[in-house]
């Protein structure tokens, strides 16, 4: 059993995913993957989202384990679907625009994959997703959002956590998935799996 106090590693650059890890009290270090997914023909953004999580959770792991160190590990990949079109980070402001202009008055669906586990052990895999419907908004609206720059590095180019927050009319389902990872059911499955012994005692 992983005792409290041993750092878990998130497999992430996310900024919003290591608020939560801190909010919710727990010791991790960031080892990110640093690797750029692509869905495949065919592949649904559910069965997409959950491969890219458990690769890069893999990733992070195989690297860790040369090392000798086989700690447990959270990986996770976070996409908008509207209608039947991924959207991941913008290329550019150009791209973001075409994104908050797809998004306006509509309702897609946030859908994050993760994964949890440690090398040559037990991995459980899961995904969560949140539908997200925006007000309809001008085109001065979308342009003055675009600038503040906040979501050039976030799926669907908004932060919901933030000054995007403005965007957003009603969402259906757990709002920390929109943020960028399940956090209860995360926890939860760290517990289940031993890695967070006493949780949320110290």
């Amino acid at each position: 059993m992983t005792k409290f106090e041993d750092k878990i590693v998130l497999a992430s650059a996310s900024a919003r995913r290591r608020w939560m890890f801190e909010e919710m009290g727990i010791p991790f270090e960031v080892v990110p993957a640093g690797i750029d997914e692509v869905s495949l023909p065919d592949e649904t953004p559910v069965e997409f989202a959950t491969r890219a999580a458990g690769e890069k959770g893999l990733a992070v792991a195989t690297r860790l384990e040369r090392e000798g160190r086989r700690p447990w590990i959270v990986s996770a990949d976070t996409v908008v679907v509207a209608g039947s079109e991924i959207l991941t980070k913008p290329a550019d402001r150009r791209d973001a625009r075409s994104m908050i202009e797809r998004l306006s008055g509509r309702t897609h669906t946030v859908v994050t994959g993760w994964a949890a586990g440690r090398f040559s052990g037990r991995w459980i895999s899961e995904h969560s997703e949140t539908r997200v419907t925006f007000h309809r908004l001008s085109g001065e609206e979308m342009d003055r959002y675009i600038a503040t720059g906040e979501g050039m590095d976030k799926a669907g180019a908004y932060a919901i956590q933030k000054i995007g927050s403005f965007l957003v009319d009603r969402i259906d389902g757990d709002y920390f998935n929109v943020v960028g990872l399940p956090i209860s059911r995360v926890v939860r499955t760290l517990v289940e799996l031993g890695a967070l012994e006493g949780y949320p005692t110290p």
